[in-house]
């Protein structure tokens, strides 16, 4: 999907965050970061699910990459259900190639294996985690889920996209918010 140009209704740039109550296996106390939101609608990586096969190291060397081991390791995510052999790097914005998509001030896109090659020779950003898949949603999707109680919003930071304590991301980017599991109902209402 091509992103979109942020809006003041738009998202990108931000974290969504499962509601307890979201039981989809795909999605269940999944922490999203929005790459793109918009009109045409949405696109985010889930950033607290670590993939325990392949590593980074298999997959470096499976791409040709680099000679040997990577001199850089980072983490390796499921970035969501759809195109799931389809690699993205999400990262600091202190290194861009000429594909990367900037998102914000801060965080980066890139799904070339420019930044692959960088990360692996030691070089490339600061941050980063890949991510196999993605999360989509079509035009409105993602707002209806939202009207229906299955997703909260909070402001990103580099240690939900790039901290490695991947379990405690979903508990971490709540209290961002105030808000404990058990406070959380999934019933909402219209007055």
């Amino acid at each position: 999907m091509p992103p979109s140009s942020p809006s003041e209704s738009s998202l990108t740039g931000q974290v969504l965050i499962a509601m307890p109550a979201l039981d989809d296996p795909e999605f269940s106390h999944s922490v999203i970061y929005l790459c793109a939101h918009g009109e045409d609608g949405a696109m985010g990586l889930i950033v607290n699910k670590p993939l325990p096969s392949p590593s980074f190291t298999q997959i470096i060397r499976q791409l040709n990459v680099a000679e040997g081991d990577p001199a850089r390791v980072i983490s390796l995510c499921k970035g969501g259900p759809v195109e799931s052999a389809r690699g993205f790097v999400l990262h600091s914005t202190d290194w861009t190639g000429d594909d990367s998509l900037k998102v914000d001030e801060s965080v980066a896109l890139t799904a070339s294996l420019d930044v692959l090659k960088a990360i692996a020779n030691g070089g490339g950003p600061a941050q980063g985690m890949l991510a196999l898949g993605y999360a989509n949603w079509g035009p409105g999707q993602l707002d209806r889920e939202m009207k229906e109680n299955s997703w909260l919003t909070a402001d990103a930071d580099p240690d939900l996209l790039f901290g490695d304590d991947h379990e405690g991301k979903w508990l971490r980017a709540l209290s961002k918010l105030n808000i404990r599991p058990w406070q959380l109902s999934s019933l909402s209402g219209s007055a």
